[in-house]
Order: structure tokens, then C-alpha cells, then sequence
């Protein structure tokens, strides 16, 4: 596999139409001609000193508190596969990972380990760092690694967004086995739900006292939930990725003060889908469905009253 994919990654500047085509071949295309790479590098990548890395897991303050709990279900679905799980800042650094002992030397000779950076500009073509340039789940797999020495892995990764629609990281699932490519669908929903809990959880910490409002989804941002943070006096005091993307918000003007819009009939029938969805994919299942929409027991059943979803049918 290793013979001839430098050439491969090269003939991207020969060919005008593949990188309009491919994200793949695009990313290619800027390791070439923005970040200078050489595709036969073979030097493993760049990894921060203990101070460095004790400063990134800083910085990733709650949303890396968020993951936790996220981060050993998704290596309890997938490690049996061969994964490690990485969680990452948003410079492609992991500053928390997940992985079997078995496994630990193997996955840290690649570099997927704590403190390795990770960075589309420093590593070429890879799962984090091109997610993180791209801001979408996607999937890399082997020979669509940039570098040569990094095409025997293969990665899922989906964006993380801080309480302020931010992109603060990544979540990533790598594996070293052939083979996973069969999986990729399975993966990429796993990595992508995961992603949205550890943003929905974090949000929901970062405005603890407030009203919490699902918006519709458009399906433009699967790895973000739409959701706005609400006080007492129908002020949105935050909002999601995606739900600024729907409304068109920005800091500017929830600063200024913006009335909740839940209140008008059409949000409340759009809220009222929401919650329908997850207990249809919960099968009718309050405590299941709850923890699909990132809210506890209690908060749904509320939900539920007001929306009079409870009437006419049994939920459990």
C-alpha cells in the first residue's frame, strides 16, 4: 500500500477537478501548497512537553470534565474493535484518551497519545486535524492519510463545540487493525451521538439555573444539538453551534438581549418534534429518551406536561 502513495497524494496538483471532488484530495491539495508537507516524512508528530499538555487540559476547562463519563462509553462500544478513544483541544492535541493496555504500546508508537499534536498543518491529512479544519464529522481511512507512515490507521472523528459555539476540540476514534473500514457507518452515529452529548452536557452546566429549549434540527450540523439557555424573563442567555446557525446569532446579539422564541406556536410544534423523535428512538422510554436529548427525568416529564404529549398515549 506504502508504494506509490506519495505519487498518489502528489497528482493532486496535476488534476484541477479532484479536490472540487474529494475532501480528501482538497486536504491533500492544502498540505501541498498552504502547509508545505512532504508526504514521505517519515518523523512521528510533534508532542507537548508535561507543562504544555497540563496547560491544554486546562484550557479545555468543563467540556473536558463533560467527557468523561462519554469517553468510557464510547471505548466500552468500540475497544473491543481495536480503538482508542481520543479526546482532543482545538489544535488537535489529545488531552484525554481511552485505550486498552494491550494496545498502548502500539498506539503510542503512532502518536495517538496524550499530548501529540495532531494538527492538520503539522500532520497532513488525518481524521482530527482535518476535522477540526472542516468542522464535520468525516472518517479517514488509511491510504487517505497524507503521510505515508500514518496509512496504516484508520479514524472517525466528530467537532466539539463549547457552550458558546465555539470549536473547542475533537472526539476521535483511531484504530490500527484492518478492516474497521466495514464499520464506518456504525462508528461515525456512535462518535457523532457521543460528540453531542459531551456538548449538551456541557452547556446545560454552563447555564445550570436556565430553562433549556430544543430547536429543530436541519440535519446541516449533526455533530452540534440545536438549543437555546433561557431565564426566568424569556431572555436567551446562550446558545448552541447550531442553533446560532439556525437563528443567525451572534455574541453581539445575545448581548443586546433576545426574547425566546419558544413561546410562539410554531417553536413550540418544532419542540414538540424534537421530543417525539427521541422517544419514538427510545421506544417510548422517559429516562432513555431523556438522555438522547441531554436532559434528566424530571426536566422531560416537564416537558412533556407542557407540551401535552402525555395525553392520549403511555410512556414509561
Amino acid at each position: 500500500m506504502a508504494e506509490g502513495h506519495a505519487e498518489r497524494v502528489l497528482s493532486v496538483l496535476r488534476d484541477g477537478v479532484a479536490p472540487a471532488l474529494s475532501p480528501i484530495a482538497a486536504s491533500w491539495r492544502r498540505c501541498l501548497t498552504q502547509h508545505n508537507l512532504d508526504p514521505e516524512n517519515r518523523r512521528p508528530p510533534e508532542t507537548l512537553t508535561g507543562a504544555e499538555l497540563r496547560f491544554a487540559q486546562a484550557r479545555m476547562g468543563p467540556l473536558l470534565a463533560a467527557a468523561q463519563d462519554n469517553l468510557d462509553a464510547l471505548f466500552q462500544a468500540l475497544g473491543d474493535a481495536g480503538c482508542c478513544v481520543l479526546l482532543t483541544d482545538a489544535d488537535g492535541v489529545p488531552v484525554d484518551r481511552r485505550g486498552a493496555e494491550s494496545d498502548d504500546a502500539v498506539f503510542r508508537r503512532w502518536g495517538l497519545w496524550e499530548g501529540a499534536v495532531w494538527s492538520e498543518a503539522r500532520e497532513g491529512t488525518n481524521g482530527i486535524g482535518t476535522c477540526l479544519t472542516e468542522q464535520r464529522v468525516l472518517t479517514v481511512h488509511r491510504d487517505q492519510h497524507f503521510h505515508t507512515r500514518n496509512i496504516g490507521l484508520s479514524c472517525t472523528v466528530a467537532p466539539l463545540f463549547d457552550p458558546t459555539g465555539r470549536l473547542a476540540g475533537a472526539l476521535d476514534v483511531s484504530s490500527c487493525r484492518p478492516g474497521i473500514e466495514a464499520l464506518t457507518g456504525m462508528v461515525e452515529r456512535i462518535v457523532t451521538d457521543a460528540a453531542r452529548r459531551i456538548e449538551v452536557k456541557a452547556f446545560r452546566e454552563a447555564f445550570p439555573t436556565a430553562r433549556i429549549v430544543l430547536l429543530p434540527e436541519t440535519g446541516a450540523e449533526r455533530a452540534s444539538v440545536p438549543m437555546l439557555a433561557v431565564d426566568g424573563d424569556d431572555v436567551v442567555l446562550g446558545a448552541t453551534r447550531a442553533a446560532r446557525q439556525a437563528l443567525k446569532l451572534s455574541d453581539e446579539t445575545l448581548r443586546r438581549g433576545l426574547a425566546s422564541p419558544d413561546r410562539s406556536t410554531d417553536l413550540d410544534e418544532a419542540e414538540r418534534s424534537a421530543v417525539r423523535r427521541a422517544l419514538n428512538q427510545a421506544g417510548g422510554n422517559v429516562s432513555a429518551a431523556a438522555s438522547l436529548l441531554g436532559l434528566s427525568r424530571a426536566t422531560l416529564n416537564r416537558k412533556l406536561q407542557r407540551l401535552d404529549l402525555k395525553r392520549g398515549r403511555e410512556f414509561h
